[in-house]
């Protein structure tokens, strides 16, 4: 089985000025979302790729490692999961590190545990196999 989702983007404009819009038409999550120069090099409102690649890295890490603990018969009261996308503009933008962080309540299961659960979950969820060519940095807290 395969499954395809899609996304679009329009830019108008040179890079400095210009402006994209992003549409995620199968959830409507993005409806003409605003991203642009500013937005991703300063602090404007609005999105960019290197957030949205941190929330596709989270969302997937979480629910991944949600499937190992369950799997091994320790499903999760809660997980929480952040990523941290560093791009460094030296020699031209290019993303440098992520640093995945989650923090856990898993009844019945011990730090070391949970640490090698989340170890095997960042390993091997398809965002983090994709990103594979970056450092991934985990920190894990139980609790």
């Amino acid at each position: 089985m395969t499954i395809t989702r899609h996304a679009t983007a329009r830019w108008e404009g040179d890079l400095r000025t210009g402006q994209g819009r992003l549409h995620t038409p199968q959830s409507g999550l993005f409806d003409g979302t605003r991203y642009g120069f500013n937005s991703r090099f300063g602090e404007e409102k609005g999105t960019n790729p290197e957030e949205l690649i941190a929330a596709a890295h989270a969302g997937c890490f979480a629910m991944a490692l949600s499937a190992v603990l369950t799997e091994a018969g320790h499903p999760p009261a809660s997980l929480d999961a952040r990523a941290d996308v560093q791009m460094s503009m030296d020699g031209g933008p290019r993303i440098t590190q992520i640093r995945l962080g989650v923090r856990g309540d898993v009844p019945g299961l011990d730090a070391a545990a949970f640490r090698e659960h989340a170890e095997n979950a960042k390993a091997n969820c398809p965002i983090s196999r994709l990103l594979a060519s970056v450092p991934i940095l985990l920190d894990v807290r139980a609790g």
